[in-house]
């Protein structure tokens, strides 16, 4: 048995010293030291040795267990510190080397756009709203006297979630209109920036999604020779001195008397081009005078009170101010359009 014990302990360090990896040198320790492993067998054995041999034989075999376990352990720091060296190596950084630029963001067009609009209004005195997307039929329509049956409650044209056409994607900002005199102490000044939501086509000046910036002003002897100077000094001070707009008479269901705003297009210069569809002008808002009973909806009494309201295409607004000529682009998130603001 000394002789097995002794070929045991020369064969086992000599398969340790030679072990490559850390999964060799596991299943060494268990053909040497598991529980059917050779020097296992071995000590199961020591019952058949005389009293005398048992316990100089167990002291040696305590002795080779002790090596084999001391040699395993040492060899596993032995591997675990060439790993660590080969992994430094693998990932060794020339710091030498020039390192990558990092692209910062910056404002979409649209975004810029806003910030100067809001910045106009806040001059001049108003407050920002902010407002939910999902509306009620409510406030989109009914409180801004758009009764039952009128062409822009149409399924064709507006996002409903029920059948009963109550809870809808709202189609406009103005709903804003009537959150604000429900809830501010008058006079009130207020503009509501937000996304809207119709079913159009997609084409160069038209999306199903896209932004209005909503605008109110309720007070005493408010006119709407208060409401062209206010939307034209704004023009100006977006697009320039000299800007050339335009006012058209339009229906709105919620002003009385309406209008639309246009600007000169950036594109032709009046000429006509595709950007304009040949007209020389772009939309860029809707505004009016508030109608009486929109007011009286509100409980503001229209003999005391009057005011005006306008909602401005941000979209539009962007295109102008920055010449560009096809809607879809600020929508598209191509980054060589992006990176020329």
């Amino acid at each position: 048995m000394k002789e097995q014990l002794a070929n045991i302990r020369s064969q086992a360090l000599a398969a340790i010293e030679g072990a490559a990896d850390p999964a060799a040198l596991d299943a060494l320790r268990v053909q040497y030291l598991g529980k059917k492993g050779e020097l296992t067998n071995v000590l199961k054995s020591m019952g058949s040795l005389s009293a005398e041999e048992r316990p100089a034989m167990g002291q040696l075999a305590n002795e080779v267990r002790a090596a084999l376990e001391g040699a395993i352990e040492a060899a596993a720091r032995k591997l675990e510190k060439q790993a660590l060296e080969q992994k430094l190596r693998d990932e060794a950084l020339d710091v030498t080397i020039p390192g990558k630029a990092v692209k910062l963001g910056h404002k979409h067009p649209m975004y810029i756009a806003l910030d100067e609009i809001k910045d106009i209004f806040v001059g001049m005195g108003f407050t920002v709203l902010d407002g939910p997307e999902v509306e009620l039929a409510e406030y989109n329509f009914d409180r801004l006297n758009a009764d039952e049956g009128h062409p822009s409650r149409d399924w064709s044209d507006t996002f409903y979630f029920d059948e009963d056409s109550r809870v809808m994607l709202r189609s406009q900002t103005s709903p804003m209109q009537v959150r604000a005199m429900d809830t501010m102490p008058l006079p009130i000044r207020i503009i509501a920036p937000g996304r809207v939501y119709r079913k159009d086509e997609v084409d160069a000046t038209h999306s199903p999604m896209f932004h209005q910036v909503e605008g109110m002003v309720i007070d005493k002897g408010v006119t709407m020779a208060d409401l062209k100077g206010t939307l034209n000094t704004v023009v100006e001070q977006l697009y320039g001195k000299g800007t050339k707009t335009r006012f058209r008479p339009h229906h709105f269901p919620f002003t009385e008397p309406s209008c639309e705003m246009d600007v000169q297009c950036h594109k032709c210069g009046g000429v006509g081009c595709p950007t304009c569809k040949g007209e020389g002008w772009i939309e860029l808002l809707g505004a009016g005078m508030v109608h009486p009973r929109v007011l009286e909806m509100a409980g503001i009494d229209p003999n005391v009170y009057s005011g005006w309201a306008f909602g401005m295409g941000l979209e539009r607004t962007a295109m102008r101010r920055f010449k560009i000529a096809d809607l879809r682009l600020i929508f598209e998130n191509d980054v060589r359009f992006l990176e020329q603001f």
